[in-house]
């Protein structure tokens, strides 16, 4: 009988652990199903488990050991052809030493990046019914309305939705775009060619600060008709930001990312072992170095992890333009940077589907894609 009865409660046990692990499974799809802000209007006082990180993840209760005025790079001073190396000399000494800089006169319409803060802002705010046409766990759609940071995958979910427009062609993909505020496609539209325009003068710049001749130029013909996706970021008023983050520590894929943040603070870099947090700069663009970028300087520009904190008083808005080649194109060191006695190789080449591969097999961390692709 005893041997009987362990059976038996051996039996229990598991059939115990299943029905949680069942609820679980449930739990965590329902919150998928219907994100942060859906969650956040409903009107909750206290953080649900799945939104709860570890202990030794946690932001907790005080801010980042500071806050940091990233470098500036005044483009109107990089136009004039007497300042133009003393601007690449900041531009180099940032991607270097942060891995991130602010971009000022850059030439983007005030209005138009008004704009698209305000509709980003009107987007999220309807109804959910209207949002959820877009939702999808499937992280190669054009269009994605999802949330967390890799819903898939992630043990614990993120304080974030998300709007995802891939953007090239541009012509070809608007359409696809929701319709709703009736101005998002126009909207989005103007400010994606602006960014894509930035992009390539920033990217011109990089690669002339690197040394780059020949490859530099071809490089950037690859840029011109390759790669942008615009990432919407929606950041709720959290009840409990302090057990929580909107975005997870990662690296960005790709050469650049170009972010518009409003006036909330939230974004933070890792800079010598600690969180400082971004200032936001009125009427600039942050801008940070991608993984491709790190991987065709060598590893003499610097693909760092950032993340985004959040906070229970104002919802945070911001746009995130990444810009890299076409999925199909492959991105090597350069070989002018590459010297085998003093300057060995020290990255694989990579390209976007082993890129999708990866984040979909994987726990969604950017940066360990990065580290996958390094030779020693």
């Amino acid at each position: 009988m005893a041997i009987v009865d362990l059976v038996n409660a051996g039996e229990q046990q598991q059939q115990q652990q299943a029905a949680k692990r069942q609820e679980e499974d449930g739990e965590r799809e329902y919150y998928c199903r219907r994100g942060v802000r859906h969650l956040c209007d409903s009107g909750i006082s206290r953080l649900p488990g799945k939104y709860v990180l570890p202990a030794s993840d946690r932001p907790g209760q005080a801010a980042a050991v500071g806050s940091v005025k990233l470098p500036v790079v005044d483009l109107s001073r990089l136009r004039i052809p007497s300042e133009r190396a003393a601007v690449l000399r900041t531009l180099d000494a940032a991607c270097r030493d942060y891995g991130f800089f602010q971009v000022v006169n850059h030439g983007v319409d005030g209005e138009l990046v008004s704009s698209m803060l305000d509709v980003a802002r009107r987007f999220f705010a309807l109804p959910f019914e209207v949002r959820k046409r877009y939702m999808s766990p499937d992280v190669r759609a054009p269009v994605r309305y999802g949330t967390s940071f890799n819903q898939v995958n992630d043990a614990v979910l993120c304080w974030r939705d998300f709007l995802k427009l891939v953007c090239m062609p541009l012509a070809a993909v608007v359409p696809s775009w929701p319709d709703a505020p009736v101005d998002l496609r126009g909207v989005a539209s103007g400010y994606a060619e602006a960014n894509q325009r930035l992009f390539m003068e920033i990217m011109e710049a990089a690669l002339e600060a690197l040394g780059l001749g020949v490859s530099g130029a071809s490089v950037l013909e690859d840029l011109a008709v390759g790669s942008q996706m615009m990432t919407v970021n929606c950041y709720p008023e959290c009840p409990q930001p302090e057990l929580t983050l909107g975005m997870p520590p990662h690296s960005d894929y790709g050469f650049l990312t170009l972010v518009l943040q409003d006036e909330v603070e939230g974004l933070q870099v890792m800079h010598s072992g600690d969180w400082l947090t971004v200032e936001p700069l009125p009427g600039s663009f942050v801008v940070n170095v991608g993984d491709h970028l790190e991987i065709l300087s060598n590893g003499r520009y610097r693909s760092v992890l950032h993340r985004v904190r959040v906070n229970g008083r104002r919802p945070r808005v911001s746009v995130a333009s990444f810009h890299s080649v076409a999925a199909e194109r492959a991105v090597g060191p350069a070989a002018e940077l590459v010297d085998d006695e003093h300057n060995p190789r020290r990255y694989m080449d990579t390209d976007f589907a082993t890129f999708l591969a990866y984040l979909a097999s994987a726990v969604g961390n950017h940066k360990s894609f990065l580290h996958s692709r390094r030779l020693y």
